[in-house]
Formats: structure tokens, sequence, C-alpha cells
């Protein structure tokens, strides 16, 4: 099939456009973009700045992807946007480019976000995140894959959340969130692993288990964090995701939600 273009939308000289696009009515596409194949803009969608857009990708009225950082420090030049592919955005949700000429703002492979989200310069969202509506990310964030995060909830700069975490709505967050965590309220706090969401993924129930023992090590056994850490890896099974657990945590440079 053809790229269909509705004759009320722009698209700029320069700007690339694979195969099977459609474009709704009063959209606008910068010069600088590029449209993977089959991609999808519904109506009234500006996607702007030197931004990629993967393959399959659907976005829906009054989104803003792409356009010019709200960071002050912005001084010019082409900073980066990428999208994956099969990622869908929803009504009124901004995505940012990043700040400096040579930054990236990257979003991965079939995330959803919700209405009125907002991803924020330099962040990097995981392949498979879910952002419920008005759920936004400052400046930096990292978001681990297959992680949820709540409506409304409120993300600092800098920090990290860790793979398959569930932030629970209206959340604030200011710390590290290790991975297969869910994490609730402002203050924020640590309730264990996401069991639903580890069941869903396959975890094995012995990884599970390993988990849990984790969470009450590191968060109840009034240890350190290094000699907790420790004993985790004494004391527990090995499996990829405690290493990824125990590594995160390790590597933490902003601290965990003690």
């Amino acid at each position: 099939m053809a790229v269909e273009v509705h004759p009320l939308s722009v698209v700029e000289p320069g700007a690339q456009l694979g195969e099977n696009v459609k474009i709704g009515p009063f959209c606008r596409v910068g010069p600088l973009v590029k449209l993977g194949d089959g991609v999808v803009l519904r109506s009234h969608v500006c996607v702007d700045g030197a931004t990629t857009v993967g393959p399959r990708c659907e976005i829906w009225p009054f989104a803003s992807v792409g356009t010019k950082t709200q960071d002050l420090k912005y001084v010019g030049g082409d900073p980066r946007l990428s999208v994956g592919a099969d990622t869908v955005i929803r009504e009124c949700a901004t995505v940012s480019c990043a700040t400096a000429p040579d930054g990236e703002t990257r979003v991965g492979n079939r995330c959803l976000i919700m209405a009125y989200c907002h991803v924020a310069h330099d962040c990097v969202v995981g392949d498979g995140v879910i952002m419920s509506n008005n759920a936004t990310l400052a400046g930096h964030v990292h978001v681990g894959e297959n992680a949820v995060i709540g409506g409304m909830a409120g993300v600092h700069q800098f920090v990290h959340i860790g793979a398959m975490c569930m932030v629970g709505g209206c959340t604030k967050l200011v710390k590290d969130v290790p991975p297969y965590m869910m994490v609730d309220g402002d203050p924020a706090k640590i309730f264990g692993p996401n069991k639903i969401g580890l069941e869903r993924r396959g975890v094995p129930p012995e990884t599970r288990q390993a988990l849990r023992d984790a969470f009450k090590i590191l968060w109840h056994s009034n240890l350190l964090v290094e000699p907790a850490l420790a004993k985790i890896e004494a004391d527990l099974p090995p499996s990829p995701e405690l290493a990824n657990f125990v590594s995160f945590v390790r590597s933490s440079e902003r601290g965990i939600i003690r």
C-alpha cells in the first residue's frame, strides 16, 4: 500500500516516510523525522526534531513527539529521539528529544504510553514498559523492560527503575527502585517482589522465592547494603534475575529506596 497523507496535514521536505504510513488530518511531520513502515498518526499529531519512529507505531491525537526539550540547558543542535517498534503513544502525551546536540532520548519496543504522560529529555525507557495516564518521567530517568508505572506517578531526574517493577499510582520516586519490586506511596516504600508480574513473565517459582528472600534480607534484616548483598549472594540460589537485582543495587548512584 502507498503512503497516505491527509491533505490537511503538513509533511516537511526532508522527512522520510516508510511503506504503508498513514497520516491523518492536522498533523505535522518535521524535516528530520523518520517514520518506519506502517506508522499511523491518527490526527493532530506533531512529530518533530531528529526523531525516528519505529515500524507499526501508533500515535494518537494531540501527542507531541520529538519536540524541543524543556531543559533550559539546551544550546541548539539536533538532539535525537528514538522510538522502538510497535509502541503506542496515546492522547496528549509528550516525549522530548535529548538536551545535548549528541544526546538521545530512547523509548523501546512494544511500549504503551497512555494519555498525558511525559517522557523528558535523555530518558531511556526499556521494551514493554507501560506508563499509565499522567505518569511523568523527569530528565535522564532509566526504566527497565516490562516495568509498569501507575497513573500520576512522578519520577525525579536521574532515578533508575529496574526491570518488571510495579510503581503504584501517585507514587513519588526520588531514589532508585531495584528490579522486580513493587513500590508505592509518598514517601515511597518497597512492598516486596512484583509477584503477578513475575508469574506472567514466566519467572520460575524458585527464583520468585529467592527474590522474596532477597527482599527480606535487604529491607528487613537491619544490615547495611553491602553486607546484605553479600549475604544474598552467599545464601540464595543463583539465577540471572538475582544477579541482576544485586548488580542494580550495587551500582546505584542515587541509592535505593530504603
